[in-house]
């Protein structure tokens, strides 16, 4: 860095992560919801962290290990202080007073339960900081306002933000709606969080009410203006399927741009890691869960569900597929109706057309597996592994039960039992003999009428 150069401005991030959620009607924190099998809280944690959060806070009701558990991966290294009374969000934020005590050049204020903030958007609530402004609020414009706090305005000056409960019938009419979340000046931060009462019908500890304490000093105060959608915070299971819509819609746009087809997208849905390559086709009703990558120029068809799955170039799957448990499919593979893999590698090439399961298998090159193919992977305790070579031909309806190997270009005859390993090269026939008994049908229902005569028809 050159002496005239600007070092990069710190960024810390506090997160409000505490509550129960008793809307949800669930024994789950209501931050440990999912979103395209993600956490509320980790998308929120994933956007400040993006947003170039250097130090993070979360504020998460005390004795959760789950929550906390969730804060160690989505965020390794982030703090957690317990707040063990509500009495209001800078209540809160003064939880983790010790991260504002030696604060950072920008503080940026966060909620678990709003998880469609952007990264984009908390860069662009920072950003009037560098100006000079001491607090920038996060507001939208909303035609039905009621439940809103609002944000009061004189002309361009923002003068407070005022809870809908304390509001005059005039304020009440303000259609500037606070979105909740606020960026604040590290050099001023712990003096305003400090300073704010509870003099309000509440009886809490309001973080908006920090702006009306800057103005009174004044200092800079800017409103950054943010689509109502986005802002949406989560607090039952209905906004929790809004949310959820609003994401896909994302993911959907992005899969897109990016160059995959989706020809129902609206059917289609992804996890936030999903990764779909170029000229990558996915059809109706196809479900990505977390840990999916398809390479270019592969085919998902209808009703494929995929979690924990690598597809390479030029795959083909489907329709009705099931992938998951470290399921790879190399270049060139193909997968047809009613197949189930888990845990289990198919080698460039290498076919299961039909009505197969293979778990905790390797499938070699351009090996063929014949439908009804069962690997028998578990014996009730411990899971085994099956090997099949490459070039191998497996006929319908066979078992192989692991641990068994099929050498390459080995043949298992349809229907056998294979508990032995097939050398490569052989074939392994297990099952019984086949017995021919000409005319035996035509005694046996002859039988059978007369026996019906004699019961009179019935």
């Amino acid at each position: 860095m050159t002496p005239s150069a600007t070092p990069p401005r710190s960024l810390t991030a506090i997160v409000l992560a505490a509550g129960k959620g008793t809307r949800m009607r669930s024994d789950l924190p209501k931050v440990l919801h999912r979103i395209a099998g993600r956490t509320m809280l980790g998308h929120v944690l994933a956007a400040v962290q993006a947003a170039g959060a250097g130090r993070i806070a979360v504020v998460a009701e005390p004795g959760r290990e789950d929550v906390d558990a969730e804060i160690a991966r989505e965020a390794p290294g982030a703090q957690v202080f317990p707040q063990a009374e509500r009495l209001g969000t800078a209540h809160a934020v003064l939880a983790a007073r010790a991260v504002l005590e030696a604060p950072d050049d920008d503080v940026v204020i966060a909620f678990g339960d709003t998880p469609l903030i952007s990264a984009e958007t908390f860069l662009r609530l920072r950003a009037p900081l560098a100006e000079g402004a001491a607090v920038a609020v996060l507001a939208f414009e909303s035609p039905t306002p009621t439940g809103y706090g609002r944000v009061l305005t004189e002309g361009s000056r923002v003068l407070a933000i005022r809870e809908e409960k304390d509001a005059s019938p005039a304020e009440r009419a303000v259609t500037l709606c606070n979105a909740g979340l606020m960026a604040l000046s590290g050099q001023h931060a712990l003096t305003l969080l400090s300073r704010i009462g509870n003099d309000n019908a509440a009886g809490e500890y309001y973080l908006p009410d920090a702006v009306a304490l800057a103005v009174a000093e004044g200092f800079s105060v800017t409103v950054v203006p943010v689509d109502e959608a986005e802002a949406q915070g989560v607090n039952d299971r209905v906004q929790l399927s809004i949310a959820e819509a609003a994401i896909q819609a994302r993911l959907r746009r992005s899969a897109m741009l990016g160059g995959a087809t989706l020809v129902a997208p609206e059917t289609v849905f992804l996890s936030h890691d999903t990764i779909l390559g170029r000229d990558v086709v996915v059809e109706p009703h196809v479900v990505f869960g977390p840990g999916v990558r398809v390479a270019d120029g592969c085919t998902v068809q209808a009703f494929a569900h995929l979690t924990d799955t690598v597809l390479e170039g030029s795959v083909r799957i489907g329709p009705f597929v099931r992938l998951r448990g470290h399921a790879v499919l190399e270049t060139g593979a193909e997968l047809g109706n009613f197949v189930e893999l888990k845990n289990a590698r198919m080698g460039p090439g290498a076919k299961a057309a039909h009505l197969t399961y293979l778990g905790d298998a390797e499938i070699g090159a351009k090996a063929n597996i014949g439908a009804g193919t069962i690997t028998c992977n578990y014996d009730g305790v411990l899971k085994h592994k099956t090997t099949i070579g490459a070039g191998a031909f497996i006929g319908s309806n066979s078992a192989l039960v692991a641990p068994v190997t099929v050498g390459e270009g080995a043949y298992v005859a349809s229907g056998s039992v294979i508990t032995d390993d097939v050398p490569a090269d052989a074939m392994a026939v297990a099952r019984g003999r086949q017995a021919v008994k000409p005319g035996w049908a035509k005694l046996k229902r002859a039988a059978l009428q007369a026996e019906k005569a004699l019961r009179g028809g019935r």
